[in-house]
């Protein structure tokens, strides 16, 4: 296959095999359709929203917002998985990869993907915010400690929060918790 000698950006951004979008200020300006199609929205219904429309609730909207300045400041860029929401209210991970245009604006404008790993991870307990928050940190293999320093809650409380994940998981060790999280056990 030969490419074009002048390449295409728009059409390589509208067919990118995952969700991608360009943001300002936490709105999204521009998305393709695989974004619009994993979220469960008609092509270009996204475009002008904030990203709040996409997360189960506007309190970890908030919430990760206020966690993902520190590291974008530090590194430029931003990358986790979490339980997001599709318009007809399903739960679903995801994982999202983000990058500021100017080191000075973290949630300024900037470019950002969405994959959606369902498949190897379902969401398959009731969860609280709170808990779909300490769940996606513990999957990152953050200890309780430095939960507890990045949600601004207390070391008791993130384990009070850990035992009920791992009694609605039926787990019996952290480990276990864990690969249970994340589709593996």
């Amino acid at each position: 296959m030969n490419l074009p000698h002048t390449i295409d950006y728009e059409m390589i951004f509208q067919h990118a095999p995952v969700g991608m979008c360009i943001s300002r200020d936490r709105v999204i300006q521009a998305c393709n359709g695989a974004l619009a199609a994993m979220f469960g929205h008609p092509a270009g219904h996204l475009t002008g929203s904030s990203f709040s429309v996409l997360y189960p609730t506007m309190d970890e909207f908030l919430r990760t917002g206020d966690r993902i300045i520190p590291i974008m400041n530090a590194k430029g860029r931003y990358s986790d998985e979490r339980i997001m929401r599709r318009a007809n209210g399903e739960l679903f991970w995801c994982h999202v990869t983000g990058r500021a245009l100017s080191p000075l604006e973290p949630l300024g404008a900037g470019v950002w993907i969405f994959e959606d790993v369902s498949e190897k991870r379902p969401v398959t307990a009731q969860l609280t915010p709170r808990e779909r928050e300490i769940a996606a940190l513990l999957v990152e293999g953050k200890t309780s400690k430095i939960i507890a320093r990045e949600t601004d809650l207390s070391p008791r409380t993130v384990e009070m929060h850990r035992a009920s994940l791992m009694r609605k998981f039926a787990a019996s060790t952290s480990v276990e918790l864990v690969h249970k999280l994340v589709g593996a056990g």
